[in-house]
């Protein structure tokens, strides 16, 4: 990894702050009906391009907001990573089925196995920029030939979306989620795996 020390110093320093957020509920607004927004395009795309009872990885998983929303909809398999061990044990406590979920940094994550699809879940920014073409590929090499990646960014992500017009990825569809809630919109954009 590339990463000076002071580089992972801060990455360390914001998983701290996030344990300490999620504990004091300060990402308890990941549920409300405005964020139910960008939720209901994800699976929007699932449904329209992903496989049937497909396997999912959900990066960027927090508490397991995403995979709640799937209710009604079948998997084989939901796995979900975040770098908050508050948040992931919140997550394991819902026992919500066919899931688990992993604490990770997407730094140096691997999964354990090929997915159908998988979802950058408003974690994609995070990931610093001397890393993101290496994870992109890390998680690539882990997503099925012709599976479905979906990547969520708040507002314009400046930095982000170029990572995903490679060779390796074929765009399907790219959209604002526009909630009625002003100052408050996400891209979200959906691809599919050519090799």
């Amino acid at each position: 990894m590339s990463l000076g020390l002071i580089d992972r110093f801060h990455i360390w320093r914001r998983k701290m702050r996030w344990d300490r957020q999620y504990k004091k509920g300060k990402w308890d607004y990941l549920k409300n009906d405005t964020e139910a927004y960008r939720y209901r395009k994800i699976i929007d795309y699932v449904k329209t391009y992903g496989t049937k009872n497909p396997s999912i990885l959900d990066l960027g998983a927090g508490e397991g907001v995403l995979n709640e929303h799937f209710i009604d909809f079948d998997y084989s398999f939901f796995e979900g990573v975040d770098y908050s061990k508050v948040s992931i044990d919140k997550a394991n406590k819902k026992q919500l089925r066919n899931s688990t979920f992993t604490v990770a940094d997407l730094h140096h994550y691997k999964p354990n196995r090929h997915f159908d699809i998988i979802i950058f879940n408003e974690a994609f920014y995070y990931i610093h920029d001397s890393e993101r073409a290496r994870v992109l590929n890390i998680i690539l090499d882990h997503l099925n030939i012709g599976g479905l990646l979906i990547t969520s960014i708040y507002k314009e992500g400046i930095g982000c979306w170029e990572y995903f017009d490679i060779g390796r990825l074929e765009k399907l569809s790219f959209e604002k989620v526009d909630p009625p809630k002003e100052g408050t919109y996400w891209m979200v954009g959906a691809y599919k795996k050519q090799s």
